[in-house]
């Protein structure tokens, strides 16, 4: 063999093992059948079981359930792929969290998700929000911007504009009756409603906790950004089990479930679902 046809060969040979392995990829990401999904304490998990399981089984799946304690916990466990998606965040946390950890986690379809809302056990509901008011809000800026938007909203509190990221006490610019802000970790303010008048829960929490929505003295008005996701990472954005996931909430028989079970009224739904 000449010192050309030699190199040609090798060449050609190279090219052909290259594509070889592509295809070999290619084809265990289409067959991938066993899916870890992460959740965090909340109303999604039984979401996924009720509505998206059953369609995913029905094409060959396997799922395994994997849940976590806060929500830093599932999105570590998705980038380091110790699980394929979690289903637990807003478009804004999840971006704050890219930003802060260099990843690249991505957003695939919006779930049901319930808005964070003003709790009370001191007082019934319908009662005015008087001066001197001890109100519970969640500690971390871009869910204590959602808190102060609510107080806002019931015309206690005027606030500046500020990034979800940069948000503070401190952007209360107007507090006519005195009202008594304590910021405390999110999860802990189910706990809270023993020792101040109201707290502005999160609407997982609020569930988990056993609160109803439909007994919120008030409702953030939610908008997309702040629907929650199911999120992987980027690269598996187009996989096939991925499209299978996103197909599964879309289908009929998921909005069939969500919306014959009274337990989610008051979520705010996704567009596909209206």
């Amino acid at each position: 063999m000449t010192r050309m046809t030699r190199s040609r060969f090798l060449g050609l040979l190279a090219a052909s093992t290259l594509s070889l392995f592509a295809t070999s990829a290619v084809a265990q990401t289409a067959e991938k059948k066993d899916l870890k999904v992460g959740f965090v304490p909340g109303p999604y998990i039984d979401e996924f079981k009720i509505g998206v399981a059953p369609e995913l089984q029905k094409k060959g799946y396997q799922i395994r359930y994997v849940e976590f304690s806060t929500g830093l916990e599932a999105n570590n466990a998705v980038f380091k792929s110790e699980i394929d998606a979690n289903v637990m965040q807003h478009t804004v946390f999840l971006n704050s969290y890219n930003e802060r950890q260099n990843t690249d986690l991505a957003g695939i379809v919006h779930v049901p998700t319930p808005p964070m809302g003003l709790y009370s056990k001191k007082h019934p509901l319908g009662t005015r929000i008087g001066a001197g008011a001890k109100i519970a809000v969640p500690n971390d800026p871009i869910n204590l911007q959602r808190a102060l938007w609510i107080l806002r909203d019931l015309g206690l509190i005027e606030i500046r504009d500020s990034k979800p990221i940069d948000v503070s006490e401190l952007d209360v610019i107007k507090n006519p009756g005195g009202i008594k802000i304590v910021p405390l970790e999110a999860a802990q303010a189910p706990r809270a409603l023993d020792d101040v008048d109201f707290a502005a829960i999160q609407g997982n929490f609020a569930i988990f906790s056993g609160l109803k929505l439909t007994n919120a003295f008030a409702l953030e008005k939610m908008t997309a950004p702040y629907i929650n996701v199911v999120a992987v990472k980027r690269d598996n954005t187009e996989t096939a089990w991925a499209k299978d996931i996103v197909a599964g909430y879309k289908s009929p028989a998921f909005k069939a479930a969500i919306l014959a079970d009274r337990f989610y009224d008051g979520f705010t739904l996704p567009d596909y679902m209206k």
